[in-house]
């Protein structure tokens, strides 16, 4: 499936709900937010639609996000049945770890491709000065437990000034064995993030080779989006970043993401998107289901624009949104 830039769109991430565990401070209040009501979320029984929809149109490479994924009911089922969905490929979630040592053999059985952990910090305090938990100690066993299976596992860390920047070698650190990937994550302008200030690409860059040495491009394709790998001596692990402001990928772009409540936006700095939940609930067959991400495809513009001032700006935490 093509946009109108030539792009090849083969990726879904799919954010089953807005419910999270923890309060991170670029993404939720410190209260907590109101959630949105029941009945305004997808089932998984409308999600299996939309997915299988993609999957006819060529969307082989799906992410499974919330929210904390892990918290809604009934999350591993869904897990398999979309592993079973004809043309569906690749299938990863993405989790703040709390719960995860919980469904590791689940999700293992039920056929999960990979997991993604958001991991900011290895220091307690930081943890929960970030978080505004105490789950540290539960986090980071099941970071160990699943560096201890045959899953994929990769990292991702949001360097925050002020916040995290003593932690971006200790992490960093966790690449060396196991094959682990570490991934720096550039804070996005996005809710609560736009308040407060990213550690520049290049100063992690600097930093981790004053740590390690030299880090080495690597052509190795690690999952399903932007990441750019370094490969490090001794390390067998890769380290990846992710820097959509200030090393724009748009150009390769090949995602949508589809909201807890049905929004199938075409590009995250964007509040633009198509209501596919109302399709849905207005008894649309299979062939609208499919027009509809098609249409949601040529909606995707050129590039990313995250200025305030053009009037589409997105200004929605990620919770609502879908990490």
């Amino acid at each position: 499936m093509k946009d109108r830039f030539g792009r090849t769109i083969d990726y879904l991430r799919v954010s089953v709900t807005d419910r999270c565990s923890l309060r991170c401070l670029y993404c939720m209040p410190p209260e907590g937010a109101e959630m949105t009501a029941h009945g305004e979320i997808l089932s998984f029984e409308e999600i299996l639609r939309v997915c299988a929809a993609a999957a006819e149109l060529g969307v082989r490479k799906f992410k499974v996000t919330g929210g904390e994924p892990l918290v809604r009911r009934g999350i591993v089922p869904f897990v398999r049945a979309l592993k079973r969905v004809a043309g569906v490929g690749n299938v990863t979630l993405t989790t703040n770890g709390v719960t995860l040592g919980d469904f590791l053999d689940e999700l293992l059985d039920a056929g999960v491709d990979a997991v993604n952990v958001s991991l900011d910090t290895l220091n307690e305090a930081v943890f929960r000065r970030v978080t505004r938990s105490d789950n540290f100690e539960k986090a980071l066993r099941s970071v160990y437990a699943a560096r201890n299976t045959l899953l994929a596992l990769k990292l991702n860390c949001v360097p925050v000034r002020g916040i995290n920047e003593d932690d971006i070698v200790p992490l960093a650190e966790l690449a060396r064995e196991r094959g682990t990937a570490v991934r720096f994550i550039e804070l996005m302008p996005l809710g609560l993030g736009a308040k407060l200030s990213p550690v520049p690409r290049e100063e992690i860059f600097d930093r981790l080779q004053r740590a390690f040495g030299v880090l080495t491009p690597s052509e190795e394709r690690l999952g399903n989006g932007p990441a750019e790998y370094y490969s490090v001596a001794g390390f067998t692990g890769k380290i990846g970043f992710i820097s959509a402001l200030s090393h724009n990928f748009c150009g390769r772009c090949n995602r949508l993401r589809l909201t807890g409540t049905g929004l199938l936006k075409p590009c995250l700095s964007s509040d633009a998107g198509v209501d596919i939940k109302a399709v849905l609930r207005k008894g649309g067959d299979e062939a609208a289901v499919k027009r509809a991400v098609r249409a949601a495809v040529m909606l995707k513009p050129a590039r990313h624009d995250f200025s305030a001032n053009n009037g589409k700006h997105e200004t929605k935490n990620m919770f609502r949104i879908g990490g």
